[in-house]
């Protein structure tokens, strides 16, 4: 697991990514192979952050259990209009985010959100703020029912060419489920948007690891131990 959870850190630095945008298009993406095994065990323990934030079923304390910062503890929490609980009947989903299509494919639509600026006690701090976007959106379910506060950031972020919540919520709108949101689906949007959230703030990490392991690569074609290099098996 070692250098799949190094690649997994390496493609997740926004500075990579942005670097190497050509080699990802080609389908031949360049990973930095560190020359020592000390930095390949340390870029692969950013690794594993990654792919737990990743996983939905693995549940990563700080983020979806446990003691929740601020700077997460806000984001995407289930809200109603006017204020009080959401209950069964407000957890229908009917915004317009999906629709089904020809041959019963599912269309996405264009749902319903409203950007706006930080509440106070919302408001990331400026370190956060520039890395979650400068303002943030309520994402809703139907006319009365919403998620408050999902950073621009957040919101935008796309796995595999799509955004990740909008497509989430385009296969659960009523029409094409014919059922009510679950307590455990409001959760889960709540909680991928707080584990997208930690992504975006591991950006500096990330970045820090694939410059670190760029300036120690090791080229795979070399034949032989560069001099000084740690040989201990990774």
């Amino acid at each position: 697991m070692l250098p799949w959870h190094h690649a997994l850190a390496i493609g997740y630095a926004p500075a990579w990514l942005a670097e190497n945008a050509d080699g990802i298009r080609q389908d031949w993406p360049r990973v930095p192979l560190p020359d020592n095994a000390a930095l390949l065990r340390m870029s692969a323990g950013l690794g594993a952050r990654v792919a737990a934030l990743l996983d939905a079923d693995t549940a990563v304390p700080g983020v979806t259990d446990g003691f929740i910062p601020p700077a997460l503890n806000s984001i995407a929490a289930p809200a109603m209009r006017g204020g009080g609980p959401m209950n069964e009947a407000d957890r229908v989903l009917t915004a317009g985010w999906g629709h089904a299509g020809k041959g019963g494919a599912v269309m996405p639509g264009r749902g319903r959100t409203v950007t706006r600026d930080y509440a106070p006690d919302e408001a990331p701090a400026a370190a956060e703020a520039a890395l979650l976007g400068a303002r943030t959106l309520d994402v809703f379910l139907n006319d009365a029912a919403y998620w408050r506060n999902i950073p621009e950031a957040v919101w935008n972020f796309t796995i595999g060419g799509y955004q990740v919540l909008k497509k989430f919520l385009s296969y659960r709108e009523q029409c094409l489920t014919g059922r009510v949101l679950a307590p455990a689906d409001v959760r889960y949007v709540r909680d991928v948007a707080r584990r997208l959230a930690a992504l975006r703030l591991m950006a500096p990490e990330l970045d820090a690891n694939y410059r670190a392991c760029a300036a120690a690569h090791r080229p795979l074609d070399a034949g032989a131990e560069a001099p000084g290099t740690d040989a201990t098996p990774a």
